[in-house]
């Protein structure tokens, strides 16, 4: 495939994966998360909430659901939405945890001005210069290096920086932990290798696109939501991310012949749902690209499911690799259609307005 600076970044991803790792084993990043869990204990905070925008956001609803499995109260909200209609959530002692890959974003650099004294705020941050990184009480840093193209290492390592902190907070970030991450940087560049026979048949499958869904249940929802924004940016194709649940409860009336999906059904609580939900699409005439960590999925081919298998079985981070067959998706569908992906043409990486 030939080589663009979308693709160029999507490659850099094991490496970006490998400088988080590094940077949060070592002392500096230890210190950080330090910092963040004696302050919880200091100031007594019980809850945590995220905020965030655009791939921030989705991200922020992923780790909001982590947090809360490991025992930690948390919520997340759209950060223009804390800042004009819900600031009253911020009135008792909270870890706010602010995430922007740019660190420069207009509702971030907004809220920053107006947290009380009962707020420690966090920032999950790419650029070391932005000003969430110099107003932030402390700044985790993603160490995903530079990205001009929509987000696609960013959206890797903010999520990962989620997870550290998680797993750091509950006493879980250990060598095990770490081990496991090392371990997913290795599936991650055996997926970007060797990809094209998957990936042609994925294309050939869903041919020209004009509207798509992407549904997902659990974190993975993150990444649905993820690859909507990526379509709609990358390839102007209109795109939406959705929760299975809400899918079911009625926008299952428009599937007939010529629907097309992508759906993300990982081992956890909701793979058979999932599972049930890519049948009835078929049945009523859609077609369902199917991205799994269930081998038992496999054997779903047919005439209206193609099935993509990722070898991550924890549900969090299957939410993370799950994102690349997505990405990979994109920049051949944007090829074979005659233009580039990833680069904006009314807007720019950085919203600085609202």
């Amino acid at each position: 495939m030939t080589k663009n600076q979308f693709l160029t970044e999507i490659m850099e991803q094991p490496a970006a994966i490998g400088n988080i790792i590094a940077f949060y084993s070592g002392a500096e990043g230890m210190a950080l998360l330090a910092k963040i869990k004696e302050t919880i204990a200091q100031r007594a905070i019980s809850r945590v909430i995220f905020t965030g925008m655009g791939s921030s956001f989705f991200i922020s609803f992923a780790a909001a659901n982590l947090f809360n499995q490991l025992g930690i109260h948390a919520m997340y909200i759209n950060t223009s939405e804390l800042l004009h209609y819900n600031l009253s959530l911020l009135d008792e002692p909270t870890l706010l945890v602010c995430s922007s890959q740019s660190g420069e974003s207009y509702e971030i650099k907004e809220i920053l001005e107006h947290l009380p004294a009962t707020v420690f705020c966090a920032g999950i941050v790419n650029e070391e210069d932005s000003a969430l990184a110099k107003k932030a009480d402390v700044a985790l840093l993603c160490k995903g290096g530079k990205e001009e193209m929509t987000s696609t290492k960013t959206y890797v390592v903010t999520s990962l920086a989620a997870y550290i902190l998680g797993l750091y907070l509950t006493g879980k970030w250990n060598e095990a932990a770490i081990a496991r991450l090392h371990a997913l940087q290795r599936r991650f560049e055996d997926t970007l290798s060797g990809y094209e026979a998957w990936l042609d048949k994925g294309l050939n499958f869903l041919g020209d696109i004009t509207t798509l869904q992407i549904i997902a249940r659990g974190p993975a929802y993150s990444t649905a939501s993820q690859s909507a924004l990526m379509f709609k940016e990358a390839t102007h194709i209109a795109a939406t991310g959705i929760l299975g649940g809400e899918f079911r409860h009625g926008p299952m009336e428009m599937v007939s012949q010529g629907f097309k999906s992508i759906l993300f059904a990982s081992e956890g609580k909701t793979l058979e749902q999932s599972l049930k939900m890519a049948e009835d699409i078929t049945r009523f005439g859609g077609k369902v690209w199917l991205i799994t960590n269930a081998k038992a999925a496999l054997n779903r081919q047919s005439e209206h499911i193609v099935p993509v298998y990722i070898d991550e079985q924890d549900e969090f981070l299957f939410s993370i690799q799950s994102i690349i067959p997505v990405q990979l998706f994109i920049d051949a569908y944007a090829k074979r259609h005659g233009f580039e992906a990833g680069s904006f043409s009314r807007g720019a990486k950085v919203t600085m307005t609202e």
